[in-house]
């Protein structure tokens, strides 16, 4: 049965103005199970219109009943979260497992932790002088999009949404058409926990069809975007003339340097989960491992021993480590840069071929995770973003070198470095261009601290203050003594 997805306006599940609709795939089966609407300007123009409606009620309650009103909508997707997860893995192809530990928890995690945070921040404040009382506010923007990828779909989209709803903006939201499900299912949790209508919007669809008109509408006061730097480019070419807010996460190639003197076991196992997590479709995935020559060799053998033991297999299978690749498009993607490899002269150590998973799943888009060794920094394998289970080795000798290496790059999201001197490991971590940066751990993260990229990574950052800075505006209120 091919069900129908439908946009959430004004508190109500609506059918596209134009009623144009884009097919949704299961990608461990290739097979069709949904359709979501492709919106365009018509739909973009009545989500603007209900939030702009629901804009001076929402902002207008305080902060404990918008908090309420979000710990409501949580309590169900905690009780819930075990089809969420269901949903999830067929949306994105991800192990069933991995959904159920990392994307729906987190998503629950992004509720309570906004609802937790906002109860320290200051909306206003005062500075008092002998010559004039300052009282400083801190204001919602009005009307927000929110963009989210299709590699973390309800993760992502919490992770936006929350914090601009909870300092009093209305929000229009795009999950991507790729995985639209899972934000489907959470805004018939928040009908049915009496969101006031029009402070969330959900408009589904491609991004020229509704991504443009959305970024670009006068009524939009800021753009939050999680996705490819290419897309991110012309978001910020579309925003640039009406000076509106923008944070943009983007793309990553994302280095971990290794030193002969970590701890090895402990590296090697984190290692493989910083490369091939959710089939290396991760923005924070380690791409470009550089590692001390001394311990290369040894290295080299025992990677490629410890990833073919990954489980590969149907994702509804909870034994399954390393499930399919989001969608076709995708999949054909990374499997030009395997083409590439050959090309450039690299040797594949491990991986590189398409995988055929018997039974439901004989159709479906895996394919090996892939080990690369032999090209320099300069070949594109190591120059652009894949965003997928393909990971390079590059020897070095010395601590500048692996710097040089880790940083010639045109992105700058995030690294990890592994070693046993603590010293080493905060130098080294200076000199690295990125903006999140692990020494001796990969994922391990406090939502209070900022999250973002340099270079072609991103612009701006989340997390913590810095998400409730940008999605409010301050105004200072003078009055002498």
């Amino acid at each position: 049965m091919i069900e129908t997805i439908f946009n959430y306006i004004n508190g109500d599940f609506v059918s596209p103005r134009s009623n144009e609709y884009l097919d949704v795939f299961e990608p461990a089966t290739g097979c069709l199970y949904a359709r979501v609407p492709n919106s365009n300007n018509e739909d973009v123009e009545d989500a603007i219109e209900a939030g702009r409606n629901a804009f001076p009620i929402w902002s207008n309650l305080s902060v404990k009943k918008r908090s309420d009103y979000l710990s409501d909508i949580a309590l169900d997707l905690i009780s819930d979260q075990d089809r969420f997860a269901i949903w999830e893995s067929r949306d994105s192809g991800k192990p069933i497992t991995l959904a159920r530990t990392l994307d729906i928890p987190r998503a629950i995690e992004n509720f309570t932790f906004f609802i937790d945070f906002i109860k320290s921040f200051k909306l206003d404040y005062f500075i008092t002088s002998d010559e004039s009382n300052n009282h400083i506010q801190r204001l919602p923007l009005g009307i927000v999009a929110c963009i989210s990828p299709w590699n973390l779909p309800l993760y992502l989209f919490t992770w936006k949404i929350i914090p601009a709803l909870i300092v009093g903006n209305t929000v229009i939201a795009k999950p991507s058409e790729i995985t639209p499900y899972s934000a489907f299912k959470l805004a018939q949790i928040c009908k049915k926990n009496n969101l006031p209508p029009g402070v969330l919007n959900i408009l589904n669809g491609n991004g020229v069809s509704v991504g443009d008109p959305l970024v670009s509408h006068p009524k939009i006061k800021a753009v939050s975007f999680t996705g490819g730097t290419s897309t991110g480019k012309k978001i910020a070419q579309n925003t640039a003339i009406s000076f509106k807010k923008t944070s943009l996460e983007m793309g990553g190639k994302n280095p971990a340097i290794i030193f002969a003197d970590c701890d090895y076991e402990e590296m090697l196992n984190s290692l493989v989960k910083s490369s091939f997590t959710n089939q290396g479709q991760v923005c924070l995935c380690s791409s470009r491992i550089i590692v001390e020559k001394k311990v290369y060799e040894k290295f080299k053998i025992d990677f490629v021993k410890k990833v073919s033991k990954i489980i590969i297999g149907d994702p509804i299978k909870p034994e399954t480590q390393f499930g399919a690749i989001s969608s076709k498009e995708h999949f054909d993607k990374i499997n030009y840069y395997v083409d590439l490899i050959k090309e450039e002269k690299g040797s594949i150590l491990f991986g590189g071929k398409i995988l055929e998973i018997n039974q439901r799943c004989k159709n479906g888009w895996f394919l090996e995770p892939t080990i690369v060794e032999g090209l320099g920094p300069e070949s594109r394998i190591n120059r652009e973003e894949i965003f997928g289970p393909i990971v390079t080795l590059q020897p070095f000798e010395t601590e500048q070198e692996a710097i040089n290496i880790a940083n010639q790059s045109d992105y700058g999201l995030s690294a990890t470095i592994w070693t046993g001197d603590s010293v080493r490991g905060g130098e080294v971590s200076k000199k690295i261009n990125a903006g999140v940066i692990w020494i001796n751990c990969w994922m391990l993260r406090d939502l209070r601290t900022p999250f973002g990229g340099m270079k072609q990574s991103g612009l701006g950052r989340e997390g913590g203050l810095d998400v409730l800075h940008f999605f409010t505006e301050q105004k200072n209120i003078c009055k002498p003594v």
